[in-house]
């Protein structure tokens, strides 16, 4: 990152905007840049040259030539395309720009944009964001309603076997029941058996 206060040698330029230093000498001339020099002479390169230095790159990549991004450097109200020159509004030029609160501004105004493209994409798409809202509401509730079925279906289920459990179980204890009158009219008999051999 780019510090604005700092004062770069050409090296460190070059490495930053890419331009190996013959290239950014070169440059200087060719654009007739005003690059600022130490008490010993040497260039030394702010943010702003920097910054100018990746402009001019940008340009290049967009096609144009080193004449035409002369004209853009020298006139920025004038907009080059191709060979065609068409003038735009003029910008008012300013030798002390306040980076920090261009970027705050450009910052605030990117975020307000976003927001109000964000509500009217929101608001565009109101009723397709209801049908949405409505089919997912209809699945949960289908989503519950076959819960409880299941629900039910194992409770029925499970009502079921204890029922079964129990009439299993009252038919053992008719059976027993059975068992115990029988032993006891047995037990009749036997007592009526044995009191008359005691008579005999």
């Amino acid at each position: 990152m780019i510090e604005i206060d700092k004062e770069y040698s050409i090296s460190e330029a070059s490495e930053i905007t890419g331009y190996p230093p013959h290239v950014l000498r070169f440059y200087e001339k060719e654009f007739e840049l005003d690059i600022p020099r130490n008490e010993s002479n040497h260039r030394y390169y702010t943010y702003n040259e920097i910054e100018l230095f990746q402009y001019i790159k940008s340009l290049q990549n967009k096609g144009f030539s080193n004449k035409q991004i002369k004209l853009i450097l020298k006139s920025p109200e004038v907009l080059i395309n191709s060979n065609d020159e068409t003038a735009l509004t003029n910008i008012p030029q300013h030798d002390n720009i306040d980076l920090v609160e261009l970027a705050n501004t450009i910052s605030n105004n990117l975020q307000e944009n976003f927001f109000n493209k964000l509500l009217e994409v929101l608001e565009n798409n109101k009723e397709y964001n209801a049908q949405i809202i409505k089919e997912l509401t209809d699945e949960i509730i289908n989503l519950r309603n076959e819960l409880n079925s299941k629900e039910r279906d194992v409770l029925i289920c499970e009502n079921a076997k204890l029922k079964m459990k129990i009439k299993e179980k009252s038919y053992e204890v008719a059976e027993l029941k059975e068992k115990i009158k029988r032993m006891e009219s047995n037990k009749g008999f036997f007592r009526k058996i044995f009191n008359r051999n005691k008579l005999k």
